[in-house]
């Protein structure tokens, strides 16, 4: 009498695999099978290796996370003994020198430009109490005597 395999259950999901008589015996009736309980065997032997060697940790997992907040904030601090009141240059947002205008059409074509922008620039908004500080005392310049003409040349801007 002699006994030949024909076939036997996958060794994942159990459904028959076919044996032709040559070479070892399929255990698995697809490659996807084979590679699953290979990840399951080779997880069962890690989880009993030590952690040092790879192993399943049996502590909960813990996370320690450090949180760094940086908060810049710029404050200017105006003094009237360390505020000098000589005139600077004038310069544009981007850095480039600001050229004045040289008669009083292009003054005025300024100013009418400075209205407009004080109630729409979100970059000129927020400065027009002191634009209006500075117009109101160049204003007084303007209706002054011509014989105070020297205090507008005294630096104040």
């Amino acid at each position: 009498m002699r006994e030949q395999l024909l076939e036997r259950g996958c060794a994942w999901c159990g459904e028959p695999v076919a044996y032709s008589g040559r070479g070892r015996p399929p255990r698995f009736c697809r490659p996807v099978h084979r590679r699953q309980a290979w990840e399951v065997r080779s997880a069962e032997e890690r989880a009993g290796r030590p952690v040092s060697e790879g192993g399943r940790s049996t502590e909960p997992v813990r996370e320690i996370v450090q949180r760094t907040e940086t908060v810049v904030s710029t404050r200017a601090v105006l003094e009237a003994g360390l505020m000098s009141l000589a005139p600077r240059p004038a310069q544009r947002l981007s850095g480039q020198p600001y050229t004045l205008p040289e008669d009083a059409v292009e003054w005025i074509e300024a100013l009418a430009a400075l209205r407009r922008e004080a109630v729409t620039n979100p970059k000129v908004a927020p400065f027009r109490e002191h634009i209006a500080k500075a117009c109101a005392r160049t204003l007084e310049v303007l209706r002054s005597e011509p014989s105070d003409s020297g205090e507008a040349s005294s630096g104040e801007s």
